[in-house]
């Protein structure tokens, strides 16, 4: 069974430097806002289990997922500060994984392949 569903998630997990919750709090507030603006975001927003964070995060595709990398970049250079990004997880159909796995190489991440399914 096939799917042309494009849509691609990123999956990011921090474990946050002891005493930085709040600064990295505020940086969630930051990233949403920048997020919120881009147009190919489906849904975006942050979890928390004490000083364990997950990113909720999903676009329409492949180039979706790289605007928002570009958008916070600077972002998420300021949250590495105060956090380790634990794991990081990529899902989608082949077609958009394929053009993820190569800017996305120096973040080490593990890739899912989406085989079957379908979005509303």
């Amino acid at each position: 069974m096939s799917t042309q569903d494009k849509c691609c998630t990123i999956v990011p997990y921090f474990k946050v430097n002891s005493g930085k919750l709040d600064a990295f709090k505020d940086l969630c507030e930051q990233f949403v806002k920048k997020t919120s603006e881009e147009s190919r975001c489906l849904y975006y927003g942050f979890s928390f289990d004490q000083d364990q964070v997950h990113c909720r995060e999903g676009y329409e595709d492949a180039e979706g997922l790289l605007t928002h990398l570009d958008n916070v970049g600077s972002l998420l250079e300021e949250a590495l500060k105060i956090a380790q990004l634990t794991r990081l997880e990529i899902h989608g159909p082949e077609a958009e994984l394929s053009k993820l796995r190569e800017p996305l190489a120096e973040l080490k991440p593990q890739f899912f392949t989406l085989e079957y399914g379908f979005r509303r």
